[in-house]
């Protein structure tokens, strides 16, 4: 019995093997396609793409109706339910997300920088597809449509694997935008959605698919994040977690404080770029502190807070040295009073993830120092830490946010998609 139990393993693991194996020589060979088809037909592609995307929107509706019925028998958290459900509107933002990708200007190609040598050979540094990314994602189908559009557009080929609880809705999407690569007389291997909720999957893609991927992006928790850096063998873009944080700073606009705490916090809770801490500046405290915290308790957030912040409002429990480093993607932030934007810097350095961070002031000089100091992605003035997307900066969509300094930091768009190669032209020349 055993010897059976072991041979039936051993088929299923070899199954998964010769799957993926297949999909990953199918997403090169697409690749070399699209590394040299031109932008009116990716184009074309990804406004056909959309168009099916809302063709079929029953479709996917029906299938996302069936993930999250699931999810919910399974006891799923409200935060992750948040990111799996799809209605009409937000799939009619994620068609539209597919459309503005199609519009941004094509990045393969360009020319970033070109000089001449003295021996007269002329030198060119041109943007190139990186050729195939896997992305490896959980619960939110809109990364299939995000991720799938903006490698394509970038020339590359996509291997899209999401997690068992969207594996309909994910594949619903899918079909769309294959639907809009055959349209276009692309190849529709260029999106590819691994077939299988095996996990083996991901152990395969990490290792590199036999040399057919050539960078990998993870979108979901901590835990898979730091599966994949830890595992994988090729190129990762990434972060391991959204510890974001707003400093009120002494010079900053009560009203406008508060709009942007309630903003960076509640606006949706199970994003990367929540803000997770709230410092508040010792030198307005006294005037800052309690409407602040009160705004977020009556707002539903819970509030773990410093002995200062815990005497502003008896609702607040205390937050241990933990709290600095979580992230909590729910209705919690932990919240501290700090001596000054020095204090404000090296609590964020010491605590934080240099994910996304913001500093409310009316004071130029230190919102400059902030800036050039805080060593995050992302950083902000005025502004809530929501704007940690893609589409808000103008880039159509991301396939993630990448905290590394190497390439690609930040939200990851088109242009990050991209690598470059040296075109060189001489007239003869030898090297003596």
């Amino acid at each position: 019995m055993l010897q059976s139990i072991r041979k039936a393993e051993d088929q299923a693991a070899a199954d998964v093997a010769a799957l993926m194996a297949d999909v990953g020589r199918r997403a090169r060979a697409a690749a070399r396609r699209l590394a040299t088809c031109s932008p009116q037909l990716k184009n074309d592609a990804l406004l056909a793409g959309a168009a099916a995307l809302r063709a079929d929107s029953a479709a996917i509706l029906a299938a996302n109706a069936l993930d999250v019925a699931d999810a919910q028998a399974r006891g799923t958290k409200g935060s992750f339910i948040d990111r799996l459900v799809l209605d009409p509107t937000r799939l009619e933002a994620i068609a539209v997300a597919v459309e503005e990708i199609a519009a941004l200007a094509d990045p393969v190609g360009r020319v970033l920088a070109r000089w001449e040598r003295p021996n007269g050979l002329r030198f060119e540094r041109v943007a190139t597809p990186l050729g195939v990314i896997g992305v490896i994602f959980e619960s939110r189908p809109n990364v299939t449509a995000d991720a799938g559009a903006l490698c394509v557009k970038a020339g590359n080929a996509a291997i899209l694997r999401c997690g068992s609880e969207s594996l309909r809705t994910s594949g619903a999407i899918a079909t769309a935008l294959r639907q809009g690569l055959a349209r276009a007389g692309l190849p529709e291997d260029s999106i590819q959605l691994v077939p299988t909720a095996d996990r083996a999957a991901v152990g395969l893609m990490l290792a590199g698919l036999d040399g057919n991927v050539d960078v990998i992006v993870p979108r979901g928790g901590k835990s898979l994040v730091a599966r994949v850096q830890s595992e994988a063998r090729v190129p990762v873009f990434a972060h391991l977690e959204g510890i974001c944080h707003v400093f009120v700073h002494a010079a900053a606009d009560l009203d406008m404080a508060r709009t942007i705490v309630l903003n960076a916090k509640l606006r949706r809770t199970g994003v990367c770029g929540s803000a997770e801490t709230l410092l508040v500046d010792r030198a307005c405290a006294e005037t800052h502190l309690r409407p602040l915290v009160t705004a977020l308790l009556d707002a539903g957030c819970a509030v773990r807070g410093d002995a200062a912040t815990q005497a502003a409002d008896p609702r607040v429990t205390p937050a241990t040295e933990e709290d600095w480093r979580t992230e909590y993607l729910d209705a919690i932030i932990a919240v501290r009073v700090v001596d000054g934007l020095e204090d404000a810097i090296q609590h964020i350095e010491t605590h934080g993830s240099h994910h996304t961070d913001s500093i409310v002031t009316a004071d130029e000089a230190a919102a400059a120092r902030f800036l050039a100091e805080v060593d995050s992605a992302i950083v902000l003035h005025n502004a809530s830490t929501q704007f940690a997307d893609g589409g808000e900066f103008g880039f159509g969509a991301e396939i993630g946010i990448a905290t590394g300094r190497m390439h690609a930091r930040g939200p990851v768009g088109v242009e990050q998609l991209t690598s470059f190669k040296y075109q060189v032209r001489g007239t003869g020349q030898t090297r003596p």
